[in-house]
C-alpha cells in the first residue's frame, strides 16, 4: 500500500486521467442501472402496490391483462384476499391540460385494492363518474376537481384523488368503478372484469377458460419489458468491460515505465509479492476514487432530477454496481502482473 500511495503520489496526472475516467465511466453506469430501476418500476409500481401474489387471466389472452376477459362464472366466490380489476388504454382528456396516455382500472370499492388504495391528496372513488388518478396527473398540471374525458367516451370523470407510484407499463393509472370499464370497453353483457388479483400465494382459480400465474410470471409477459431489461443489462455489461480495458492498459503502460525502478527494488531484495501488490493497491485506489466522485456526482443528480424523468436510485443495488467495478479494477490490475514477475534486475539495469 506504501508504494501504491507513493507512485500515485509521484505520477499525479496520469492517476489523475485514470481516477478522471473511471469516474465517467463509474457515473454513466450509476445513471443507467439507476434509469433501468426507474423504468422498470414504472412498469410494475401498480402491481407491487397491490400485494399480488397470484393473478389469474383468461387462458387465451397470452398473459395480458388488456386482452383478458373473465365472466362472473369464470370468477366465481372470491376472499379478502382477491380483488378483480378491469384494465383498458385511454387517452384522458381536460379542458386546459394536455392529453395523457393512461391506463384505466376498474375496481369495486368493496374489495381490497380499492379499499387500500393509499392517496397523496383528495378522498377515494364513490361514484362511477370520479376517478382517482396517479400523481404524474399532477405534474402535468391536473388539480383535485378536474373533469377528464376518457377516449371517446362523453361522459366527463371527476379527479377526486391522486395516489403515488400508480403505474403500469411506464403510463400512469386511472382508477375508477368496473362500469366505467364495461363503459370504456363498449360492453353490454358476458365479460365482468380482466383479471383476479390475489394476495395469497396459495390461490389457483381452476374453473375452465382461465390460468393462474404467478405475479413475475404477468410482469415479464408486460409489452417490452423484458426486452428494456436486457438492454440495459447489456449496456451496463459492455461498459463493464470497456472499464477493464481501460484500467489494464494504463496500468500496463504506467508498469512498463516503472520497470527500471522494479528491477532497482529487485537488486535491493524487495520480494516480488510486494511489488505485485503495490500493482492491485494502485488499481484499486485508482478505482475506489473514482467510483466515490461518480457516487457524489449520483447523488447530486439525484436530487437535481425532475420527478418526469424515470429514475430510481436504489442503494444496494447501485452499491453492488460499485463492487463489480471494483472486481474489474482487480481482474484489469492482473494483466500487468507478469511484467512484474519477471523483471530482471541485470537486463534492465545495464540495459
Amino acid at each position: 500500500m506504501f508504494l501504491a500511495l507513493k507512485e500515485i503520489k509521484k505520477e499525479k496526472l496520469r492517476s489523475g486521467l485514470i481516477v478522471f475516467m473511471i469516474t465517467l465511466i463509474g457515473y454513466l453506469i450509476l445513471i443507467l442501472t439507476s434509469l433501468a430501476l426507474g423504468l422498470a418500476q414504472q412498469n410494475t409500481d401498480a402491481i407491487y402496490s397491490w400485494d399480488a401474489a397470484r393473478i389469474t387471466l383468461n387462458a387465451d389472452a397470452n398473459t395480458d391483462m388488456r386482452q383478458s376477459f373473465l365472466s362472473s362464472k369464470q370468477i366465481g366466490p372470491l376472499s379478502k384476499n382477491e380483488a378483480v380489476i378491469g384494465e383498458t388504454s385511454v387517452v384522458a382528456k381536460a379542458k386546459g391540460q394536455k392529453q395523457q396516455s393512461a391506463v384505466f382500472l376498474g375496481l369495486k370499492a368493496s374489495q381490497y385494492i380499492a379499499k387500500d388504495l393509499k392517496l397523496t391528496a383528495g378522498r377515494n372513488v364513490k361514484k362511477a363518474t370520479e376517478v382517482v388518478v396517479d400523481t404524474a396527473f399532477k405534474t402535468a398540471g391536473y388539480k383535485l376537481g378536474d373533469k377528464l374525458t376518457l377516449n371517446d367516451d362523453k361522459q366527463k370523470y371527476t379527479i377526486v384523488g391522486f395516489t403515488a407510484k400508480a403505474k403500469l407499463n411506464i403510463a400512469p393509472i386511472v382508477y375508477g368503478r368496473l362500469a366505467t370499464w364495461r363503459r370504456l370497453r363498449g360492453i353490454v353483457a358476458g365479460p365482468v372484469a380482466s383479471a383476479i388479483i390475489s394476495k395469497d400465494a396459495k390461490y389457483q382459480n381452476t374453473r375452465s377458460g382461465v390460468k393462474t400465474y404467478k405475479t413475475q410470471q404477468v410482469i415479464e409477459k408486460l409489452p417490452g419489458y423484458s426486452a428494456q431489461n436486457a438492454t440495459f443489462v447489456l449496456m451496463i455489461g459492455f461498459l463493464m468491460v470497456i472499464s477493464l480495458i481501460i484500467i489494464a492498459v494504463f496500468l500496463y503502460i504506467l508498469t512498463m515505465q516503472k520497470l527500471p525502478n522494479y528491477a532497482v527494488l529487485r537488486a535491493q531484495g524487495i520480494p516480488s509479492r510486494v511489488l505485485v501488490g503495490a500493482t492491485v493497491a494502485q488499481s484499486l485506489l485508482l478505482v475506489l476514487s473514482g467510483m466515490i466522485i461518480a457516487a457524489g456526482l449520483t447523488a447530486l443528480t439525484a436530487l437535481a432530477m425532475p420527478a418526469a424523468v424515470p429514475m430510481a436510485f436504489d442503494i444496494p443495488i447501485l452499491a453492488a454496481v460499485g463492487a463489480g467495478l471494483l472486481v474489474m479494477a482487480l481482474l484489469g490490475s492482473l494483466i500487468p502482473i507478469k511484467s512484474v514477475l519477471s523483471v530482471d534486475p541485470v537486463s534492465v539495469i545495464g540495459g
